[in-house]
C-alpha cells in the first residue's frame, strides 16, 4: 500500500481543523426564526349576541275608568293606525255632555239678549238726541219770539206814555212778554231733560256692553266645557297608534278598567312589524370604536340562526354612548326592514361590527413585539447581528398587529422570543413560518 506524502498529510491535518473550527463556531450562534413584515389589510371587528325587537312596541292603557263595552282584536290580530281596538261604556259623561250643551245654549241666548238690550240702547241714544236737537229748535224760536215781543212791547210803552195808545193795550203786551219769557224757561227744561236722557242711554250702553262681555265670556266658557267632554267621549274609543300586530290582551268584555296610572297590566301591547331594531351590547374595551350614524355609521352583519337567510349588511345607527354600570357595555341599534313579516320581537341574532380597517399596512405577529420601559420594539437581523429598532404600533387584531413607524417591509424581524436578545449579538437566522 502507497503511503501518502508528508505535504498531502499536513494538507488533510489543516482542513480537518479549519472545518472543526468553523463547526464550532456555528455552534455557538443562537439561532432566531426572523421574517419580513407582511403589506396586507387589517379588519378589527367584533361578534357579539343580539336580540331582535320591535322598532315600537306600546303597552295600550285607558285615559278614563269605565266599564269594556267591546274588544275588536286578539293576539296577533293585525292592526292599521287609528282602528278601534277596545270601547269603553261611561254613561255619565254623556249626560254631562248633554247638561254642557244645554248651558251653552243658555250662554248664547243670554248674549242674544245682550245685544238686543244694545240696540235698544242706541236707538235710546238716537232718540235722545234728536229730543235735544227739537227742544234747542224751540229754543231758537222761544227766543226769536221773545226778542220780538221785546221789541214790541217796548214800542208799545213808548205809544201808551204819549197817549198813542190805550193802557188796556200796553198791559197786553206786557203779558205776552211774560209769557215769551216763561215759554224759554220751559225750552231750557226740555233741553236738560234731553240732555239727561241721552246722558241716561249712555249709561246703559256701558251697563249694556259689560253685560255682552260678560255673556261672550259665558258663551266661550260653555263651548270650552262641551269641547272637554266631547274630547273625554272620544276616549271611550281606544285606537291603535300605529300600524302592526297585537302581542298580548289582558281585557275582555265586561271587565272594569281603571284609568292610566293606577293599573300595573297594559289592557293591550301593539308591535310594530315593518321595521325592527336589532339591539347588541359592546363590551368596554370594544365600545370607543363603534360610529354611529345613518350615512358614516360602521358596517354591521347580522345573522339570524332561527331564520334560513344569508346574513343581512346594515349599519350601525344608534348607540347609547354611556356604559351601562352594572355589565360594562354600550347598547348599539341598528335597523332591519321587515316587509316579510319573518323576523319577530324576541329572536336571537349574532351581530358582527367592522371596528376598524386598515389598508395595506406593515404587519408583524404580536410575539414579535417586545417592550422595555414602556416603549415597543422589534429585533431586526442585519447582516447577521441584532438591531433593536423602536416601532410605533397601530391597530391589533388578533395575533397581528400594525406597525406605524419604525420598520420598512424589507426589515428581518425576529418573530418570537426577541425579548432574550441584545443590541449588536449575532445570531442565526431560520425561517419563520409565515
Amino acid at each position: 500500500m502507497k503511503m501518502p506524502s508528508r505535504t498531502n498529510f499536513l494538507s488533510v491535518l489543516l482542513l480537518f481543523g479549519n472545518s472543526s473550527f468553523l463547526m464550532a463556531q456555528s455552534a455557538t450562534l443562537t439561532k432566531v426564526a426572523a421574517a419580513p413584515g407582511v403589506v396586507k389589510s387589517l379588519n378589527l371587528t367584533t361578534t357579539q349576541p343580539g336580540r331582535i325587537t320591535a322598532y315600537e312596541e306600546t303597552p295600550i292603557t285607558s285615559k278614563l275608568g269605565g266599564y269594556v263595552e267591546s274588544v275588536a282584536v286578539d293576539i296577533g290580530s293585525k292592526v292599521t293606525k287609528g282602528q278601534v281596538l277596545i270601547k269603553l261604556a261611561v254613561p255619565e259623561m254623556k249626560d254631562e255632555l248633554a247638561q254642557r250643551e244645554a248651558l251653552l245654549a243658555q250662554a248664547h241666548a243670554e248674549l242674544k239678549q245682550a245685544n238686543s238690550s244694545m240696540l235698544a240702547a242706541e236707538a235710546g241714544i238716537t232718540a235722545a238726541e234728536a229730543g235735544i236737537q227739537e227742544a234747542i229748535a224751540g229754543r231758537g224760536r222761544a227766543s226769536a219770539t221773545l226778542e220780538q215781543i221785546k221789541s214790541e212791547s217796548g214800542r208799545i210803552q213808548q205809544l201808551a206814555k204819549t197817549g198813542s195808545v190805550t193802557s188796556k193795550l200796553a198791559d197786553e203786551t206786557t203779558s205776552q212778554l211774560k209769557a215769551s219769557e216763561a215759554s224759554i224757561t220751559e225750552v231750557e227744561a226740555k233741553v236738560k231733560s234731553a240732555e239727561a236722557n241721552k246722558a241716561q242711554c249712555q249709561a246703559i250702553i256701558g251697563k249694556v256692553q259689560a253685560d255682552i262681555l260678560a255673556a261672550e265670556s259665558r258663551v266661550r266658557v260653555a263651548e270650552a266645557n262641551v269641547a272637554h267632554s266631547k274630547t273625554m267621549l272620544g276616549y271611550l274609543e281606544i285606537k291603535s297608534p300605529f300600524e302592526g300586530v297585537v302581542t298580548t290582551r289582558n281585557v275582555d268584555t265586561g271587565h272594569f278598567v281603571q284609568a292610566a296610572g293606577t293599573a300595573g297590566v297594559p289592557l293591550l301591547t301593539v308591535a310594530r312589524t315593518d321595521l325592527m331594531r336589532v339591539r347588541v351590547d359592546i363590551p368596554e374595551m370594544e365600545a370607543s370604536y363603534i360610529d354611529a350614524d345613518e350615512k358614516s355609521g360602521d358596517e354591521a352583519t347580522i345573522s339570524i340562526q332561527s331564520l334560513s337567510r344569508a346574513p343581512v349588511k346594515t349599519k350601525c345607527l344608534r348607540c347609547a354612548w354611556s356604559l351601562d354600570p352594572n355589565n360594562r357595555s354600550m347598547r348599539t341599534e341598528m335597523d332591519l326592514p321587515n316587509p316579510d313579516k319573518l323576523l319577530r320581537p324576541g329572536m336571537y341574532a349574532s351581530i358582527t361590527i367592522l371596528l376598524d380597517k386598515r389598508m395595506d399596512v406593515l404587519v408583524l405577529p404580536i410575539t414579535a413585539i417586545n417592550k422595555k420601559d414602556g416603549a415597543s420594539y422589534c429585533c431586526v437581523v442585519n447582516d447577521g447581528k441584532i438591531s433593536h429598532r423602536p416601532i410605533e404600533l397601530g391597530l391589533k387584531v388578533g395575533p397581528e398587529v400594525e406597525i406605524k413607524s419604525g420598520l420598512s417591509a424589507s426589515d428581518v424581524v425576529v418573530t418570537i422570543r426577541g425579548e432574550s436578545l441584545v443590541d449588536g449579538q449575532e445570531v442565526s437566522v431560520i425561517a419563520a413560518k409565515q
